[in-house]
């Protein structure tokens, strides 16, 4: 490719994904319901899918992280209802004819056809953060080898133990360094409980641009 590709990330919250495409080198433009003044790229508040059903063929990939609160363990323990748009994000991002991810978390897994699992583990970082990728019929995403968990995890919203890898979720303690372990440096913790690390994304940006190279080979 000559210039840099355009990445539609959309329910982009606070840029996590984000961070890791840019850092593979693809220009992005977040789309969020919600304003997000710490969003480090070009942003665009507006509903996901009536965007992308308006705007989504203008870009070269799209990324969607639907809300994943309806499919989390606490959200249905306290009986909160949210709404599932994995279906209808599917089917918007399908009428783009565009490559497309969507990722979610372990509770949504059977609604996304041969995710591949990403976890911290496979990075270095010192947090699991297992995440799924269901990729489109137009970008075979391959799932990486899984390196057993051999640190142990702290437990919910407490300080980590030397050693110990933390989960970050919830209300958690130790902002600064959940900053650190993530790589996500502006992001408070209503973003960083919800983020996907940036080497996540990186990665799958990475996959991307050998999969263009070698169609144009």
């Amino acid at each position: 490719m000559t210039t840099r590709p355009r990445i539609l990330d959309l329910y982009c919250c606070q840029g996590g994904a984000a961070k890791g495409y840019n850092d593979a080198g693809m220009e992005v433009t977040g789309v969020d319901i919600n304003p997000q003044p710490r969003y480090p790229y070009r942003f665009i508040q507006a509903d996901a899918i009536d965007y992308v059903r308006e705007h989504g063929a203008d870009f070269d990939f799209i990324h969607a992280s639907p809300p994943c609160q309806l499919d989390t363990d606490c959200q249905r323990l306290r009986g909160n209802t949210h709404p599932d748009l994995i279906g209808p994000t599917r089917q918007a991002l399908n009428a783009t004819g565009r490559p497309w991810i969507i990722e979610n978390v372990r509770g949504a897994v059977p609604k996304l056809r041969t995710p591949v699992l990403l976890c911290g583990a496979m990075f270095g970082l010192q947090t699991y953060r297992h995440r799924y990728f269901e990729a489109s019929g137009a970008f075979h995403l391959v799932q990486p080898r899984h390196p057993r968990h051999t640190a142990p995890q702290a437990k919910m919203g407490r300080p980590v133990p030397p050693g110990h890898y933390g989960q970050y979720i919830g209300n958690f303690s130790g902002v600064p360094q959940a900053r650190t372990v993530m790589d996500v440096p502006w992001m408070n913790r209503d973003g960083i409980r919800e983020c996907i690390p940036p080497a996540y994304t990186q990665h799958i940006g990475l996959a991307l641009l050998a999969s263009c190279l070698e169609a144009a080979a």
